[in-house]
């Protein structure tokens, strides 16, 4: 079976768009997959009360709000074609994801880990839900079929900080510097949202 290490942000729209191609050159091709999401914050400075979207994108990438809200559109227009709703709305705000690493890292022992992490591109997407929010989370978490009281435990004892934060160091270190980046078969990396056509070439010359 084919293994794909997905470095990802659930807050990450290009993250979405990325699998879902992926998954389309997947069923294309008729090729079973072993997915493995990976830990990468866009924004690890963040606060606890995160920061508007559309004033995040103006700062961060030197965007007027025209742009901003251009990028928006051709993004939801981006995902209404693979089948990812996108329902960005005033006041949308950009949060801090480590809580939510974490929980994709301990849902893995669970083998649910898939599971979680689209679970919460839903929440943020297109659910309106703060996925920065311990009750939040621990409820995406039940969603995905794994136990509310022990997410809630992960989090109060940051469990898996260290190992997060470790991954993270990893996937720098090999000089990922923006997301999504895929690793095929543990040696085979292609970084960004190429096309689903693009990644049928990748699949096919690990077949």
């Amino acid at each position: 079976m084919l293994r794909i290490d997905i470095i990802s942000d659930v807050v990450c729209p290009w993250c979405v768009i990325g699998y879902k191609q992926l998954e389309a050159a997947l069923i294309h091709e008729g090729c079973a997959a072993d997915i493995h999401w990976q830990p990468f914050e866009l924004n690890p400075d963040l606060d606890t009360d995160g920061e508007e979207l559309r004033s995040h994108l103006v700062r961060k990438y030197n965007l007027s709000e025209a742009d901003a809200l251009g990028s928006e559109q051709r993004i939801a227009a981006a995902g209404q074609e693979l089948g990812f709703p996108f329902r960005f709305y005033e006041g949308m705000r950009i949060v801090n994801t480590f809580n939510a690493h974490q929980l994709i890292h301990w849902a893995a022992i669970h083998q649910r880990q898939h599971e979680l992490n689209i679970t919460l591109f839903h929440c943020h997407f297109n659910r309106q839900r703060d996925i920065s929010d311990t009750e939040v989370l621990a409820n995406a978490c039940v969603e995905a079929g794994l136990p509310f009281e022990e997410a809630h435990e992960v989090l109060e004892h940051q469990v898996y900080a260290d190992a997060v934060r470790q991954r993270q160091r990893m996937s720098i270190a090999n000089g990922i510097q923006g997301v999504p980046a895929m690793i095929f078969n543990q040696a085979d990396l292609h970084v960004g949202a190429m096309g689903t056509e693009a990644y049928q070439q990748v699949i096919q010359q690990h077949l």
